[in-house]
């Protein structure tokens, strides 16, 4: 006669694998390639920290102003299928009394894929609102301008992911990126 499991350990048993399914697992341990589905999902998490290395960011505007964008955070638009950024920005010159103004500025971008580069883009940023502290009038619309200008600017072409030749390849298969989603939670490629 065969040794069966108890009744005790085949619940406990049971209840230990229903208990595991009902654990939610985070979005980053789901993030990657999935080579069934031809798709690879990059998580909000693993995005934004790719982000985060490449800020502060600053530029000079008519050699008269210096703008620097620091501290971004990654938005996703399922709806539009865009990517945001919004970052402190700041303005400063010697024309200004304070030197530096400060602010927040919010850029939405299309997403494209530079296949040379094997990278994830921001395509045609655009600012989509702009606060400044501290200043009023023309001269806040005209810190407006130059501040949305510069952002954009700064964000063009701004990589959101850079895959490598290895995890682009299984075997002898090389993948290219086709559509691009944006999700809730993150971005899928798809695969093909």
């Amino acid at each position: 006669m065969r040794n069966r499991p108890s009744l005790r350990s085949r619940r406990s048993l049971l209840r230990a694998l229903l208990g595991a399914c009902a654990t939610p697992m985070p979005f980053a341990a789901l993030a990657g390639f999935n080579f069934f589905t031809s798709e690879y999902t990059a998580s909000r998490e693993e995005l934004q920290a790719q982000i985060a290395k490449r800020f502060p960011v600053q530029r000079r505007y008519a050699d008269l102003f210096t703008v620097g964008l620091r501290d971004p955070r990654l938005g996703l638009d399922p709806r539009s299928n865009r990517a945001a950024i919004t970052a402190v920005l700041s303005i400063s010159s010697p024309l200004l009394q304070p030197q530096t103004v400060e602010g927040i500025v919010s850029v939405s971008s299309a997403l494209r894929y530079d296949a040379p580069a094997r990278a994830l883009r921001l395509d045609r940023p655009q600012a989509e609102r702009l606060e400044l502290q501290g200043v009023t009038g023309r001269d806040a619309e005209r810190l407006q301008n130059i501040g949305a200008v510069v952002a954009q600017e700064l964000l063009r072409d701004q990589a959101l992911r850079t895959f490598t030749a290895e995890e682009l390849t299984v075997g002898r298969k090389t993948y290219e990126i086709g559509a691009i989603t944006v999700q809730d939670d993150g971005i899928t490629v798809e695969l093909k």
